[in-house]
């Protein structure tokens, strides 16, 4: 039988690009990955690594010296990333998605200026939305941006950043009220501006301070920071597209791609935990024989390559779909809801075949365990997903009576 996940139809270049991806992975990444993950660690090298194949600038055109790939590569691409540690497709995925948001939304001198030093991995990208004191609800964002002359200034604190240490370009959502009268609807009086400053902690521009890392469950190894503005003074030119009231729809661009990207996460968490549990369950014995010979190990491995098989199928569809031009917010939401789930459920199963041993932070799976619960929150949860679907569904099955 064949490996789980194949993906058919992919071109000479597509298939050559995976490979080189998936050989990194097997060589550079999952060796380290529990060691550096355990120690909380910033995987430089790997970064490194990524940079010199290339994959900062996967998506961004030939014209800004990127690859000029499709969604379904980069996809692809970040399903094998995730299969040997999720925390490095996390660095890639913020990054992307601030490159895809300039090369949709941006203003050509935004392009010339960023896209070029994004391709080459100069220039590292995080975005920001989540507030403190929300979540999935955008329309409460509280950080606002007033004309002043020539330039805005910002304030308010924003949550949740990954990369916010690292990256040295920070795309942010904040509430503009200029031009916009009272009574406008939340999401038409918001504006994405384009942050450039130094990496690292603490004042990292004037008015821009990143207080340091958030201590999390999993997902260790890249930063999660807040990101606080007091007078942070901005040009008006760094506004993505150069004009306001319009960041609502271009961040929701981003997120759509972005939820392809969670959903190819998953499936790669998913692929790596399978195999381990497959390779345990034949080394490990019980009653006189390996466990995978008993019926209810058996009944789990298939309900597990099952899964596997069907959240791939799903985020290959969706990436396809907003390959095409059309309109794929369904396509993703059921994509990013089912892999995330799947991914769970997989993992965990994985972890029951490795029994105590599942518990000790010598195995893999342990790692994974952790790992996993992360994306069924990043990119929206699986209630917001469940509610895009819902909503598309009623749209698409109107009933004309």
């Amino acid at each position: 039988m064949a490996r789980l996940a194949q993906t058919a139809g992919l071109t000479d270049i597509q298939q050559e690009i995976l490979s080189t991806v998936r050989d990194f992975v097997d060589k550079e990444i999952i060796p380290v990955a529990t060691e550096l993950e355990h120690r909380d660690e910033y995987p430089q090298q790997i970064v490194d690594g990524l940079k010199e194949l290339g994959l900062f600038g996967l998506m961004i055109p030939e014209e800004y010296g990127g690859l000029g790939e499709s969604l379904l590569t980069y996809a692809l691409c970040v399903e094998e990333i995730a299969r040997g540690w999720m925390s490095v497709s996390g660095i890639i995925n913020t990054h992307f998605i601030v490159a895809y948001m300039l090369k949709q939304h941006g203003t050509q001198e935004q392009k010339d200026h960023f896209l070029p030093r994004m391709a080459a991995g100069d220039i590292r990208g995080a975005f920001s939305m989540s507030e403190p004191g929300l979540g999935s609800d955008v329309s409460a964002i509280t950080s606002k941006a007033v004309k002043d002359g020539d330039e805005y200034v910002l304030n308010g604190q924003k949550m949740w950043l990954t990369n916010g240490g690292t990256s040295s370009l920070v795309a942010v959502l904040v509430r503009s009220d200029e031009g916009h009268p009272a009574g406008t609807a939340p999401h038409k009086s918001m504006t994405t501006f384009l942050i450039e400053k130094e990496p690292g902690f603490g004042e990292v521009r004037p008015g821009l301070t990143i207080p340091g890392k958030i201590d999390k469950m999993g997902y260790k190894g890249v930063d999660t920071t807040e990101l606080i503005m007091d007078g942070l003074r901005l040009p008006a030119d760094r506004v993505l597209g150069g004009t306001t009231g319009r960041g609502f729809y271009q961040m929701m661009d981003g997120v759509e791609v972005g939820r392809v990207n969670v959903a190819a996460r998953g499936c790669g968490v998913a692929q790596r935990a399978f195999e381990l549990g497959v390779q345990y369950a034949q080394q490990r014995h019980t009653f006189g024989k390996p466990i995978a010979q008993h019926q209810a190990i058996q009944f789990k491995l298939a309900e597990m390559a099952t899964k596997v098989e069907a959240a791939h199928a799903m985020m290959v569809n969706a990436a396809r779909k907003k390959d095409s031009g059309e309109r794929n917010d369904l396509e993703a939401g059921m994509a990013k809801y089912l892999a995330s789930e799947y991914c769970k459920e997989v993992v965990e199963d994985a972890f029951r075949i490795h029994g105590g041993y599942g518990f000790s932070k010598e195995y893999e799976i342990e790692r994974l365990y952790r790992e996993a619960p992360m994306l069924l929150i990043g990119e929206g949860t699986a209630e917001i997903q469940k509610m895009i679907i819902g909503r598309r569904l009623l749209e698409e099955y109107r009933f004309q009576g």
